[in-house]
């Protein structure tokens, strides 16, 4: 059973990377009024539907991916699995990329060699295991911690500089921000359907993370409009922490990459029940060490709202289907009208991202998909009963 302290480290260490602090950058236009809002805002809408997620899981004793084929179907809950795993085989590479520049800069070894020391080390972590790592994951927690308020101390101790890079509408903004929390919707229940206290489990670990993305966002944001710069490495040699700074970059990276890889092995396990969660998660570090060394990801924004267009109709009928349908088992091998939902859902995130909405296509999504997944399923029940009646006569 995971206890809640133990949520709240392992969620704290998911909420603390240089991928978070980016994007706290892409604020920076709107100026620090707005782009906090919008932090704010993102994130909070982000936190509704994560904590959502992790308390299906929670409820019914089920990884992420086992509560996605209740809904979805034996065989079409496999889609999500297969989607969630190239997500977060994306996020590991992204996630190493970003680590290994960063450290790069602060410790001049070269990008593709501090990607290797950063997958090795996740591979150890995976290996070895969370749990069995307990005192050493509690160290390096209370280190990030303690870092990262010097980190903040020094960005937010200069002039405003007002609003800088790229313009980004509001709306877009909260997008991102919701987007975070979002990208971990496939992944908590992972870790809260082993909860030893109900319904306090998910609350605890998505509250953490939200708490964390939020501040690591925060950081962002000010070291563009305070500091004058979107790359964190200059902003950790200017403030004078390079070898403190290089500790920030690799526990994190380290702390949250272990997450995307090991839940990759764990979503497998839905696709091949026979595949070693570990084995999986090892080959997708590695994998994303190579892509680390490979391709460019420094915009990821594209990354973020493909996540978003996936996941979010998937929660909403997830959510219609589990909290107010109330399905508790896997019933057929695919749940087509749901699956119609989520195709309508997506369709209609694609569309809406065009429009710039004062919450975000995100909140807006939702709220649409759930109505979708409710009258499709009310339909389905008309029809059901209709042919019943046939059939009597």
């Amino acid at each position: 059973m995971t206890k809640n302290s133990e949520h709240a480290l392992i969620w704290f260490g998911a909420g603390v990377s240089i991928a978070e602090i980016l994007t706290g950058t892409y604020y920076a236009s709107l100026g620090l009024k707005n782009g906090a809002y919008a932090i704010l805002l993102g994130h909070l809408i982000g936190f509704i539907f994560m904590y959502l997620a992790g308390y299906i899981s929670e409820r019914s004793g089920k990884s992420s991916m086992e509560t996605v084929k209740i809904t979805f179907g034996k065989k079409g809950g496999i889609l999500f699995a297969i989607l969630n795993v190239i997500q977060l085989a994306g996020w590991t590479a992204i996630m190493i990329y970003d680590g290994a520049l960063s450290a790069s800069e602060l410790l001049n070894y070269g990008s593709g060699t501090w990607a290797v020391v950063i997958g090795v080390l996740i591979i150890i972590w995976i290996v070895v295991g969370v749990t069995s790592l307990k005192w050493i994951n509690t160290i390096a927690m209370t280190l990030l911690f303690v870092l990262t308020l010097i980190l903040s101390r020094y960005v937010f101790s200069g002039n405003a500089a007002g609003a800088m890079g790229d313009a980004i509408s509001f709306g877009a903004a909260v997008e991102l921000g919701a987007a975070m929390p979002l990208s971990w919707i496939p992944v908590i229940g992972d870790y809260t359907m082993n909860s030893e206290k109900k319904k306090i489990g998910a609350l605890v670990a998505a509250g953490v993370y939200t708490i964390v993305s939020i501040w690591m966002q925060f950081i962002g944001l000010g070291a563009a409009i305070y500091a004058g710069e979107t790359d964190i490495s200059l902003v950790m040699i200017k403030a004078g922490i390079g070898t403190i700074g290089l500790l920030i970059v690799v526990l994190s990276t380290v702390t949250t990459t272990f997450l995307d890889a090991y839940s990759a092995g764990i979503s497998s396990k839905s696709i091949f029940k026979r595949l070693n969660a570990k084995v999986v998660g090892v080959v997708v570090t590695i994998l994303g060490m190579i892509l680390a060394m490979v391709y460019n990801m420094d915009d990821i924004t594209g990354f973020l709202y493909l996540i978003g267009s996936v996941f979010a109709p998937m929660t909403a009928v997830l959510i219609a289907d589990q909290l107010l349908l109330k399905s508790k088992y896997i019933r057929y091998d695919f749940e087509f009208s749901h699956l119609l939902a989520w195709a309508i859902g997506f369709i209609i995130y694609r569309r809406l991202l065009a429009r710039d909405f004062y919450l975000g296509v995100t909140f807006v999504n939702i709220l649409i998909t759930i109505v979708i997944t409710v009258v499709l399923n009310r339909i389905g029940l008309i029809i059901k009963k209709s042919n019943k009646r046939i059939e009597g006569r």
